[in-house]
């Protein structure tokens, strides 16, 4: 399926995607031997435990001799094979990574981790996945070959759309030494884009704010990601459950998988404006998992106008992501390693939290809600903000002045009670 550009394009990360490498390294006696390579261009979208599955579809009546670093989940009928049997004779192969800790003899460059991926901006050691395939009948020379078709990523469910398959110029392969480079025989590439849309209708977090100069606290919208199930929707196998927390003990199974609250969103970030200095001010930043789930190798990416002078971030670390030149408004957070890089599942224990501290810029203010972020993502999907009506806004410059002149007439009545007691 092609990818559809209005679907998958994140204007905050305009040239992410997956971009899968199938490169032709040496002809075999009836096809060839490939080297697949999954290269993650996404800044913050990266795939989590169960991980990465690939497919596709053969362009003629291909077979899969053997796997190194990767392996297929189904044989398929491989009944009219007599002696060597291939490991693979499906037409549309499903292939999945290795698991960490197996022989040597399995193994090849950046494969079994169990399908994780790390994203660019956060783990680029770990953005690379590779696994070497033995192609059986399918052709030995350039003009036999034919490319494979209808590719597909899920993670494990679906959420991404590729292109086809393009022949590219060959990879060059570098030595150890760097002083020769070895070329593959044919290369091809298959892009990738993510859509939130087609990963899943429902929202998977939202956002509450609340500040210093204003006692009220504006939760996250009512069914944000969904609406909490009555009685008589439980039984409804679309609708979530979900249980109460007063009501868990220690050490009891948690069958449902989501905490009971309003806006049924498994992660909640709460931005809380906090103190205002002359030349800075300070927010507070509590990312909580309502979930029944841990989330390894999380991420937090926020819009606001005011980043291009963020001056720190205390227990995140913080990477700018300036997609468009100078315009530096968007920042990625995410955990200190061995210390929060774990956002743990729900309870006690599920939460994150940082403050940032922000350099006054010439646009500054704290009227109209500008304080609080334009957009929020966590793990690379959407938040949803809640409504820009409710945000908390300074006090009306004549309720300040009924304040200040009703305290000041507390000081002089309480100031000309105390000289009259003298007398």
């Amino acid at each position: 399926m092609p990818c559809s550009c209005a679907e998958s394009f994140d204007p905050l990360d305009p040239n992410g995607n997956i971009t899968i490498k199938w490169d032709v390294m040496s002809w075999s006696a009836d096809g060839y031997v490939a080297l697949v390579t999954m290269y993650n261009y996404q800044q913050y979208r990266h795939i989590e435990t169960p991980g990465w599955t690939l497919g596709w579809t053969w362009a003629k009546k291909e077979v899969i001799w053997g796997m190194q670093g990767a392996q297929a989940t189904m044989q398929g009928d491989c009944s009219k094979f007599k002696g060597n049997i291939p490991h693979c004779c499906k037409r549309d192969p499903t292939v999945v990574d290795l698991l960490p800790g197996v022989p040597y003899s399995m193994q090849v460059a950046n494969c079994c981790r169990g399908g994780v991926l790390g994203s660019l901006a956060q783990d680029p050691t770990m953005s690379v996945a590779s696994f070497q395939v033995i192609v059986g009948q399918a052709g030995t020379s350039n003009t036999t070959v034919q490319l494979p078709k209808n590719f597909t990523i899920r993670t494990p469910g679906p959420g991404y759309t590729c292109g086809p398959a393009k022949k590219v110029k060959a990879s060059l392969f570098p030595s150890a030494d760097g002083r020769r480079h070895t070329q593959a025989l044919m290369t091809w590439n298959i892009t990738c884009s993510y859509s939130q849309y087609l990963a899943q209708r429902a929202p998977t977090c939202c956002v509450s704010f609340s500040s210093f100069y204003n006692e009220k606290i504006v939760p996250c919208q009512n069914c944000a990601c969904n609406c909490k199930p009555n009685v008589t929707q439980s039984a409804q196998p679309r609708v979530p459950m979900c249980f109460d927390p007063s009501s868990i003990t220690k050490n009891q199974p948690l069958h449902p998988q989501l905490f009971c609250s309003s806006d049924m969103c498994p992660i909640k970030i709460h931005w809380h404006v906090k103190i205002n200095y002359k030349d800075y001010w300070r927010a507070k930043v509590t990312i909580t998992n309502r979930h029944v789930k841990n989330y390894t190798q999380w991420n937090l990416v926020v819009q606001h106008p005011n980043f291009n002078n963020l001056t720190e971030a205390f227990s995140f670390t913080y990477r700018p992501l300036q997609a468009y030149g100078s315009i530096n408004d968007t920042a990625m957070f995410w955990g200190i390693k061995f210390y929060n890089d774990m956002l743990m599942q729900a309870g006690e224990m599920g939460n994150v939290q940082s403050e940032v501290l922000l350099q006054k810029g010439d646009a500054f203010t704290f009227s109209k809600g500008w304080a609080f972020p334009h957009r929020v993502l966590f793990n690379g999907d959407e938040c949803v903000l809640p409504d820009p009506d409710l945000y908390p806004w300074l006090p009306s410059a004549s309720s300040q002045l009924r304040s200040g002149l009703v305290l000041i007439t507390t000081l002089l009545a309480f100031s000309t009670a105390k000289i009259l007691a003298l007398f």
